[in-house]
């Protein structure tokens, strides 16, 4: 495995001084590094369960996966107090703000993406930022209980590589609804069965969720490394 570059100690220096998490992945040798950018959810911050056990996975498959937190949930860690999200050009302004220190640290490819919000928010920018691959996990396609209003208007004509993971029972796109959207051919899909917005799958699928998010991590790594 690898013992540690100077790409990943400046990463690791990055995300101390701005308070954010560093997942250095566990490459084989001669293996290129490959790093995704990763967002947050609109109600959990960067430290979650989810996002603590997806960057864990994606470490053990040679991802190296960097975590930050939107202004608002930064907020909610000093003052306590549940404060909203960001309106959506504040969101965006921080993703741009964040990749743009991240990138010159980084060697190999760079994709970004997120949790949810996160990853919605990522791939709005996507293109403008001409990054290596979009990674969304579990995509608000729409509001619960609106499929018939989807938020999928860019993703007709998303020019960036993308994967998006979804629960095939996922109340923001469930699998029926998100079937007879119109998607760009860039991206693709990854549904896993019985799964919900979270990736956690019903007790009759015969999975864990830890399972669920394992197999996540290895679609991703692979996806990455095309």
């Amino acid at each position: 495995m690898s013992t540690g570059t100077q790409a990943e100690h400046q990463c690791t220096r990055l995300a101390q001084d701005n308070g954010w998490l560093w997942t250095a992945g566990q490459r084989e040798a001669g293996q290129e590094p490959v790093t995704l950018l990763l967002a947050h959810g609109a109600g959990a911050p960067m430290d979650s369960d989810f996002m603590n056990s997806i960057a864990g996975f994606l470490g053990r498959q040679g991802v190296d996966v960097m975590r930050f937190e939107f202004p608002y949930m930064a907020q909610r860690r000093q003052g306590g107090s549940k404060r909203p999200p960001n309106q959506q050009g504040q969101l965006l302004d921080c993703w741009r703000e964040v990749y743009a220190q991240l990138r010159p640290c980084v060697t190999g490819r760079l994709a970004i993406g997120g949790k949810s919000m996160g990853g919605r928010m990522a791939s709005l920018i996507a293109d403008e930022l001409s990054v290596d691959a979009l990674v969304c996990l579990g995509y608000p396609f729409y509001a619960v209980g609106k499929p018939e209003k989807p938020r999928t208007a860019h993703l007709a004509d998303l020019r960036t590589r993308t994967l998006i993971v979804q629960g095939e029972r996922d109340a923001l796109g469930n699998r029926e609804a998100v079937e007879q959207y119109v998607l760009s051919g860039t991206i693709r899909l990854h549904w896993l069965p019985t799964a919900n917005h979270d990736l956690k799958p019903l007790k009759a699928a015969g999975v864990t969720h830890d399972q669920c998010l394992m197999d996540s991590a290895e679609k991703i790594a692979a996806f990455l490394r095309e």
